[in-house]
Formats: C-alpha cells, structure tokens, sequence
C-alpha cells in the first residue's frame, strides 16, 4: 500500500463522526425492529432477547461517514426505567412507543423525567459535561451553555400502520414532542425504511448541534473571561499617579 493510501485512510478515520444512541421504550414497542430496519434495511417482526444489545455500524449522513453505535435496551416491563450507566453512555435518545399501547405512551413521559433527572440538562455525555469550564464574572460571554441544552432526543410513535387498535393520537404525540423540543413522527417499522432511517439521521443532526454549542459557548466564555482581565487590569493601570 502507497503512503498517500495510507494518508487517505488516516484522513477518513479522522473525518469520520461517532453518536452514540440508546433507544428506549417499553416492552413490545418495536425497539429491535426499528434498529435492525435501520441499520440493514431488513424486517424481523419478532425478537426475544433477554439483555441490552449494543450494534456498531458505519453510514452516510448528508453524504459523510458517520459511526452509529446503537444501544437496544431491555426493558422488562413498563415498571423498568433505563439505569443511570445508559443515561450517561448516550450522547442521544430515541424514545420509542408504540400508537397501539397507551401504556408505553405513558412510559415514554415518564422516562424523560428519568433522563432529565440523571443527566441534568448537560445534553451529551458525562466526558462532555465533565469538561472543566473557567471562571467567568456574570453577564459576560452570553447565556448559551450545555448546561441550559436538554439532551438531543427524538419522539417515534412506532405501529403506524395498525391504525385499526390506536389508542395513542397523532396529535398527543405532536404536543408531547413540543414539550420535549424534538422532533417527532409516525412509522412503521414493518413497512417503511426511509423513514425510519430519517429518525436516526435527525438525532444524529442534533447531537452534532449541540456539540457544536457546546463548543461555541465554552470559546465564548474564555474569550469573555479574558476580556474581562484586560479590562480590570487596564483600569487599574489608569489610576496609578501620573509622573
């Protein structure tokens, strides 16, 4: 293999985006369906897995290579919420009902409390909220941080096609995405791959948002902090005695 192989290589791994995301839902929603329809464009109605199963898969989001890792979650009834290892793990969160099941709609508003509660409103993962943040006076750098951003989240109302035995309405799902501020649709996983698809890649979009806030207000405030110093130091220096 040539050097400028290798380099080319090396220049693709670098370029190359990684999210991770758990999906979440409670039993019997088509949590598996939806990934497997998503990762492989196939559908398998039925699945018995007993454990959280986690899938690696490289696509193309908007024509750039993007690293999906998948976290399929378990749940064992609807009593069961996602353990704090898997809040904090995702940088993103698929929460999954099904319009036939009224109780796995309900599940769905009771998890996001369960997120907001354990992943604060840090939006991404601990090793991004973990990152040290310098002093700043108040007022200065502006109030956009990632500790006012609500994790990156998308509502899917999975079963779409069994309009005969819904029991959750259109437009409950549409107020309950307005209230989490994400986006939210309708699919079928047995019939539809593009929009399926779709759900992911907007996820994948919105933690790429916030990271790229993230790293707008960390820059704003360091800058505001350093103009700060100068401004303090200048002042002071005005006021020694003249000669």
């Amino acid at each position: 293999m040539t050097s400028n192989a290798i380099r080319g290589i090396r220049r693709k791994k670098s370029s190359l985006s990684e999210v991770k995301i758990a999906v979440l839902g409670g039993p019997g929603v088509g949590k598996s369906a939806l990934i497997v329809r998503f990762l492989t464009k196939r559908y398998i109605g039925e699945y018995d897995h007993q454990a959280e199963q986690r899938y690696r898969n490289e696509l193309l989001v908007d024509n750039e290579p993007v690293l999906f890792e998948i976290l399929d979650t378990c749940s064992k009834s609807m009593d069961t919420l996602p353990s704090s290892e898997v809040i904090a793990w995702a940088d993103g969160f698929l929460l999954v009902y099904s319009i036939t099941d009224r109780q796995s709609f309900n599940w769905v508003k009771r998890v996001r409390l369960h997120i907001a509660e354990r992943k604060g409103r840090g939006g991404l993962s601990a090793a991004t909220t973990l990152t040290p943040t310098p002093q700043v006076p108040p007022g200065v750098g502006g109030d956009v941080s990632p500790t006012n951003m609500g994790p990156p989240m998308v509502l899917l109302g999975n079963k779409a096609d069994m309009v005969h035995l819904r029991q959750v309405s259109t437009e409950e799902g549409e107020i309950l995405a307005k209230d989490l501020e994400c986006s939210f649709s309708e699919v079928a996983a047995s019939e539809q791959v593009h929009q399926v698809a779709s759900a992911f890649h907007e996820l994948f979009r919105e933690v790429q948002n916030v990271r790229k806030r993230s790293k707008t207000s960390l820059l704003d405030r360091v800058l505001g902090a350093k103009a700060t110093r100068i401004y303090v130091r200048g002042k002071s220096d005005s006021a020694l005695p003249k000669d």
